[in-house]
């Protein structure tokens, strides 16, 4: 397909800030696809379509990084390989979240509506989740283990359907997306009616502002989602090549085992952080 032909592992690797380029590109046009064909359930056909959209690269992706693993018999050597995957990927959800956010803030009323309308209500739904959780250890457990839930989900998603966790991966960018763009829409609104809003640098401070708000904590989520994902996958590509059983298995098996538990670590980390600093800065 088209899309397929845009760039590979290696071209990602080797450039991975051009994975910026691809995610934005691949949600901008699920964007309009979506409004144009699909219009009643434009907010799910979306994310599916720029999922599907990334599918090659990352089964691709899948492939090579199992190879790697039966390669190199360092599991610090295995997990170096890995982190230039990480890289290319955490720039491919980059881009998704900045076409997303763009096109929230920027499109028609009527338009966002159609297309955001599931994401603002798990947005709502998370913060009435978390709206009665006043002691920090209690909101820290509460948002730790929902991590965790969605890394199971990635890492069994991803075992299965092999692909199944670009989808929530996608879902996540586009529910991070509609949140950016209301904090977006109410600190422009706040400096509009305050101080006045002439400046591009003004813009470009609130923009800014939004990201680092919201990828302090995002970028060790995220990664760890991806983390989980791999592990999966490099689990689902062995036993496809009939590896199950053998001690090539094994080493792949040994990896896996090992990025579960680094993602893990990831969301500690990412959870300490939207609990105990996130609210400091902000």
């Amino acid at each position: 397909m088209v899309l397929e032909a845009l760039t590979n592992p290696l071209r990602a690797e080797a450039r991975p800030w051009t994975s910026f380029i691809w995610g934005f590109a691949y949600a901008t046009i699920a964007t309009f696809l979506s409004l144009w064909i699909f219009a009643q359930y434009a907010s799910l056909v979306m994310v599916f379509l720029a999922s599907l959209a990334a599918v090659p690269l990352f089964y691709n992706t899948m492939r090579v990084e199992e190879e790697k693993d039966l390669n190199t018999d360092s599991e610090m050597a295995r997990l170096n390989e890995h982190r230039k995957a990480f890289t290319f990927f955490m720039f491919l959800f980059l881009g998704m979240v900045a076409a997303f956010t763009l096109w929230y803030l920027v499109l028609p009323s009527p338009w966002v509506q159609s297309l955001f309308n599931i994401q603002a209500e798990t947005i709502t739904g998370l913060q009435q989740h978390v709206s009665g959780n006043v002691v920090r250890g209690g909101l820290f457990s509460r948002i730790f283990l929902n991590n965790l839930k969605v890394l199971a989900f990635c890492v069994l998603f991803s075992f299965i359907y092999g692909m199944g966790a670009l989808f929530i991966l996608t879902w996540n960018a586009s529910v991070i997306s509609v949140a950016m763009g209301n904090f977006i829409r109410a600190q422009l609104a706040a400096a509009a009616g305050s101080i006045g809003l002439g400046t591009l640098s003004s813009y470009l401070y609130i923009v800014t502002l939004s990201f680092v708000r919201y990828f302090i904590h995002g970028i060790p989520e995220i990664l760890a989602y991806f983390v989980g994902a791999l592990a999966g996958g490099i689990i689902s590509v062995a036993i496809a090549k009939h590896d199950f059983g053998t001690k090539r298995f094994e080493k792949v098996l040994l990896d896996a085992a090992d990025l579960t538990l680094l993602a893990i670590g990831l969301l500690f980390i990412g959870a300490i952080i939207e609990v105990y600093v996130t609210p400091a800065l902000f």
